[in-house]
């Protein structure tokens, strides 16, 4: 198992294979149509009140928008899969667009995220800002100064990298800095609460383990759940709204539940994953 925690089979090219037939594992979380299958937690409202309609389909896109907010009013949103999930690869493809909302924090500017092995929408306060979560950070450049994508922060969490236990609130990854417009994949390898690797495209940008509860940084959270200690073997996976427009073309998921006890059956998957992808790129 160790081999296979180590080893770069994923991310050289499964970023880019999610669109052949022939991997039936590989689950559309976003249709290109509508938002079924996703519930919407905003901080302040019930569930599934979508204040503003912040989150919507057109052209095709899953858009994050502010357009009927007068101000954000720390009215931090999540988007939620219907479906926990404990290993699996998620790819999304996003971009930020537009202008801050009025009132949005210096610090939410090109600010969205992928919350990972995340607490139900349901069982969110109605005042809650965050979801207990890992959150792969998506950042975007401000045009001049360097600014990571995919780093991790943690609410409600902590994690162990190298061997030590991880408290800080957010770390930053080794990925560059993508200014404008463009767009970007990233993405997520989850085995259960074994190992954890965000990528941008092709490239690993951090790695951490035995993820768990234990972390501030949430209100109005239900206190048996943030629980010091408490392994974090699956989940939710949700998408935020944090002040500032995001465009959604692709949320994609790869289920390795059938494999995940057999590290033989697993790695196999992932090196005909990467087989798969590379062929697709000539």
């Amino acid at each position: 198992m160790k081999k296979l925690f180590t080893c770069g089979l994923l991310l050289l090219s499964l970023s880019g294979m999610a669109q052949k037939k022939a991997n039936k594992g590989w689950v559309q979380l976003f249709n290109g149509k509508d938002l079924t299958g996703w519930d919407i937690k905003i901080k302040g409202h019930d569930l599934n009140d979508n204040y503003g309609n912040t989150f919507r389909v057109e052209d095709g896109l899953l858009k994050v928008r502010y357009d009927q907010y007068t101000n954000f009013d720390e009215q931090y949103g999540h988007i939620f899969y219907n479906k926990n999930y404990s290993a699996y690869v998620v790819i999304a493809e996003y971009r930020f667009v537009g202008e801050q909302v009025a009132g949005g924090p210096g610090w939410a500017l090109r600010n969205s995220g992928i919350m990972l092995h995340g607490q139900s929408a349901a069982s969110m306060g109605k005042n809650q800002d965050f979801p207990i979560s890992l959150e792969e950070q998506l950042l975007g450049g401000n045009g001049t100064d360097p600014r990571s994508t995919s780093n991790l922060c943690t609410p409600g969490t902590n994690v162990v990298m190298n061997g030590k236990l991880i408290t800080e609130h957010c770390i930053s990854s080794t990925s560059k800095t993508y200014h404008g417009e463009q767009w970007v994949r990233a993405g997520a390898l989850v085995l259960g609460d074994s190992v954890i690797k965000h990528f941008v495209f092709n490239d690993t940008v951090i790695v951490y383990n035995k993820p768990q509860t234990g972390g501030g940084n949430v209100e109005d959270a239900d206190s048996t759940l943030v629980a010091a200690g408490r392994p974090l073997k699956e989940g939710s996976i949700s998408l935020q709204s944090e002040s500032h427009p995001v465009d959604f073309r692709k949320v994609e998921l790869y289920d390795l539940s059938p494999y995940v006890n057999d590290p033989v059956k697993l790695e196999a998957v992932l090196r005909q994953l990467q087989k798969q992808g590379t062929k697709k790129k000539k």
